[in-house]
């Protein structure tokens, strides 16, 4: 229980400035009744530049999701305590304007990636040099689902943006907009003329950070997969139709960015052997802590290398370890470096989001501070520019492989000296901690706009879905609106599907099908739905035995109850009671906000739904509410699978379900929560994550 007589702010861990001026007797961080502070508009809120963020916050992500906004969405406007449901279990057309100067799907689109992404946090309370939480431990451990993750944002990041420079290039040379690729071949034909490439170079950047409505100037967008990488000009894309604009094949999608993030999913999928275990989703830090039926399955990702195993056997060689004493240590070697390789991956991503969300913000964060940070930097290089000549630049060069090379002791010696005077100065020039400092990744920029929800007791609503197929129709486009040097039957008749392909198409599906139907031709299928009833025969057997085991007080039995959901158990969740299990048994995970400390709590029965007290919301009920967790007591949160990962994919194959995974819950003094078969499991995640003042770090 709290101590009477200490009042903090807002359930947050003390700021690190404060430490040192505990009271006695009373732990760090400790959850003590606080009171909300007001959120006024200063300029130290709207602009945090900081790297320990202001007395009233931990970080500058607090402090801007507290902080009062010109442009205010529905989940901005603070009415009173009780929490608001602003669209969960809606359609998306029902669901208002969320958060101020940032579309609902865009929105959407970065909780759904932040979802794939966060797997693991732990709540810290190092000193935070960028300002921002929820950064990468140093300590990450390697799972091939991780890599997965990492390998999908390089795609959607960094190589679908080359590819869309690569296209604006092909572009320019085509000479299909003589205009445009006129006048930048005048610009640099005068540069050159005048010995002045490297400042018009500059100059041009500069101009392109500073004053954002250049970008369209000079370099118009146009859909990604209707531009010819290799002409310059108008294609069809791969997809037959264009169905989004930001794709590489022009797929269709139900909702923004989803054709992207296929794409990434099945770019990884295609990806070697190491990929391999990556696409079957292995992350073994996530399997239930005993799952019989997880265990009885083989290892899919063997397979790769059973399969060279074999091809060496028939070629007359011993591919045992016993005659190949380099196996086992080589393919400890190659998996011990993949974490570092996941890790580089991850940095790659990370450092070209915070480029993108300097040039290109997104509220609440600060709009021309970081543009005008890079751009002073560019004058700087300008200015060197005007009064350097291509000898002083060979004689710098020259100089500095001479003096790296041969001035390797006094290298060591002042390396030594930094180490010991100034032990994280290594951090300190890394670009996020100083070129970048307070600019977010998509992830903090995500748990920033989730905590804007929870400050305002409007938790934001989880992205749509559907089971329906995206439409084949074409997405809006205006032909006069895309600058390719096309005329509008040429554009239309890209984006839109041929009728003559399409029933081409459609012909030789129906004669494959009617092929199929062929009593000959059947075998394989036959034996196909033989092992297919057989193993989901032995699923619905492993875990008809776990009911029975569960009876009789096995707690692993327990945490396997539910994870196949029924149709029928499927129902309205979130966003103050979700549906999970507790030791096997039903009933809903309640959080409540309204007090002055949230909780977290497992009951029976469900609350009134406004996220009060729970001695107030399931006072009928008190007997059966399992345990209570003040939320600033939370240390760790760990999404667990329902499954192993190789028993999931036996049972997605097997029986086409859904398996329904778990959360695992820690506090300060070590206890640890399992929920189990949580509906709407990574929602409760990202509140539990977002109404805390925690320092998060990602694991």
């Amino acid at each position: 229980m709290p101590m009477p007589g200490y009042v903090f702010r807002d359930g947050q861990p003390i700021p690190d400035s404060e430490l040192k001026e505990q009271p006695q007797g009373v732990r760090p961080g400790s959850s003590i009744d606080m009171t909300r502070v007001s959120t006024s508009t200063s300029s130290a809120i709207h602009t945090p530049s900081s790297s320990t963020a202001d007395g009233d916050h931990p970080t500058d992500s607090h402090a801007l999701a507290h902080a009062d906004q010109d442009e205010k969405g529905a989940a901005q406007m603070n009415e009173n305590d009780t929490v608001k449901n602003l669209g969960w279990n809606q359609h998306p057309t029902e669901v208002p304007d969320l958060v101020g100067g940032l579309d609902n799907e865009e929105l959407w689109t970065l909780i759904r990636r932040f979802n794939k992404q966060m797997y693991h946090v732990k709540a810290t309370t190092a000193p935070l040099l960028g300002g921002l939480d929820l950064e990468v431990a140093d300590e990450d451990e390697f799972s091939p689902d991780k890599l997965r993750a990492n390998v999908e944002r390089l795609y959607m990041t960094v190589i679908i943006g080359l590819m869309g420079f690569g296209k604006h290039i092909a572009r320019l040379r085509s000479w299909r907009e003589p205009r445009r690729t006129g006048a930048f071949a005048a610009v640099y034909a005068l540069a050159w003329i005048f010995n002045l490439l490297v400042p018009t170079f500059l100059v041009t950047l500069i101009v392109l950070i500073v004053h954002p409505p250049s970008r369209s100037i000079l370099f118009p967008p146009a859909p990604l997969a209707l531009v010819n990488s290799s002409t310059g000009g108008v294609q069809s894309p791969t997809a037959g139709v264009l169905g989004s604009h930001d794709s590489a094949t022009g797929a269709p999608e139900k909702h923004k960015g989803e054709a992207v993030e296929q794409e990434a999913s099945n770019f990884v999928s295609g990806i070697g052997s190491i990929a391999l275990s990556s696409a079957t989703g292995k992350h073994e830090q996530g399997d239930p802590d005993s799952d019989p039926l997880n265990k009885s399955v083989p290892d899919p990702t063997r397979l790769a290398m059973a399969g060279a195993d074999a091809k060496r056997s028939a070629q007359g060689g011993t591919p045992t370890e016993e005659h190949d004493k380099t196996k086992q240590p080589m393919e400890n070697a190659m998996w011990g470096k993949m974490r570092p390789v996941m890790h580089t991956i991850g940095d790659i991503s990370d450092g070209w989001e915070r480029f993108a969300n300097a040039l290109s913000p997104t509220p609440p964060f600060p709009t021309e501070r970081p543009r005008l940070v890079l751009a002073s930097v560019l004058v700087a290089g300008l200015a060197v520019s005007l009064f350097t000549t291509s000898a002083m630049v060979m004689k710098g060069t020259t100089a500095g492989i001479g003096v790296g090379f041969f001035s390797d002791p006094l290298v060591w010696k002042g390396l030594a000296w930094l180490n010991q005077n100034y032990p994280n100065w290594q951090k300190l020039l890394e670009i996020r901690n100083s070129l970048l400092k307070g600019v977010p990744t998509n992830a903090q920029l995500t748990i920033t706009l989730l905590r804007i929800g929870e400050a305002n007791k409007a938790p934001l609503p989880p992205p749509p879905s559907s089971d329906q197929a995206p439409s084949d129709n074409p997405a809006s486009l205006d032909p006069d609106e895309v600058p390719l040097g096309a005329s509008n039957d040429e554009i239309q008749s890209a984006i839109h599907a041929d009728p003559a392909e399409t029933e081409a198409a459609g012909i030789a599906a129906a004669t494959a099908a009617g092929a199929d139907e062929k009593p000959k031709h059947r075998h394989g299928q036959h034996i196909l739905s033989l092992f297919k009833g057989t193993a989901k025969g032995g699923v619905e057997t492993k875990l008809g035995a776990d009911k029975v085991r569960a009876k009789i007080g096995s707690d692993h039995a327990k945490n396997h109850l539910g994870v196949l959901r029924k149709a029928s158990e499927l129902g309205p969740s979130g966003p103050v009671d979700f549906k999970g299990r507790y030791k096997g048994h039903k009933g809903w995970i309640n959080i409540s906000s309204a007090a002055a400390i949230p909780c977290v709590s497992w009951s029976k029965a469900a609350s009134d739904g406004t996220g009060g007290a729970v001695a107030e919301t399931i006072a009928k009920h008190d007997k059966q509410v399992a345990f209570t967790v003040p939320v600033p007591d939370i240390k760790e949160l760990k999404k667990i699978g329902g499954l192993g990962w190789k028993a999931k994919i036996v049972v997605g194959w097997a029986t086409g379900k859904t398996v329904a995974d778990g959360l695992e819950i820690t506090d300060k003094e070590g206890n640890v929560w399992k929920l189990t078969a949580i509906q709407y499991r990574d929602e409760l995640f990202n509140r539990l994550i977002a109404i805390g003042g925690q320092k998060w770090e990602s694991w």
